[in-house]
């Protein structure tokens, strides 16, 4: 139990810089070039940029801190499974946007950070961090599939092997 309440300490540390890059990036372009004054879709693009450059950041923290002891040799195959949860995850909180902009009609921008990122992001967050362990961290999916490179030691211990 320890060791699931230092790695879910981890994932949220890992989750507030996430944070901190979705809201900054988020207000910038809800405030400036996605201004639904200018573009009807506009919380909705910025939400959308927003959330994809946290995700980017938010992997690189997972895979290399949060996750250390199960991350996969399969780089691409992890990482493509990360962007699909979080993709979901994503889909959760552009829901939670959606619904109260558009069809609750609440459309201050304190109205859209409420219900994307204190709304969605808790429900997302549950969502992500279940699936981030159940699956792509998955502790017996560490050593299935062989490396994409091997490590120097055991590539070295090779060296002059006729084979």
């Amino acid at each position: 139990m320890r060791k699931l309440i230092a790695q879910f300490t981890r994932f949220g540390a890992v989750g507030l810089v996430g944070l901190a890059i979705d809201l900054g990036v988020f207000n910038l372009l809800r405030l400036t070039v996605f201004a639904p004054e200018s573009i009807h879709e506009g919380p909705v693009l910025a939400k959308l940029v927003s959330t994809s450059l946290a995700i980017v950041a938010n992997w690189i923290g997972n895979r290399y801190w949060t996750f250390r002891e199960h991350r996969g040799r399969q780089l691409m195959r992890e990482f493509v499974e990360f962007v699909a949860v979080s993709l979901g995850g994503m889909a959760i909180g552009l829901a939670c946007l959606w619904v109260s902009h558009y069809l609750l009609g609440f459309t201050s921008i304190l109205a859209d950070n409420i219900a994307t990122n204190v709304v969605g992001l808790a429900l997302g967050t549950l969502f992500r961090f279940a699936l981030y362990r159940l699956w792509v961290f998955a502790p017996h999916r560490g050593d299935r599939a062989p490396a994409l490179f091997p490590p120097l030691d055991e590539a070295a211990a090779h060296v002059g092997d006729d084979g």
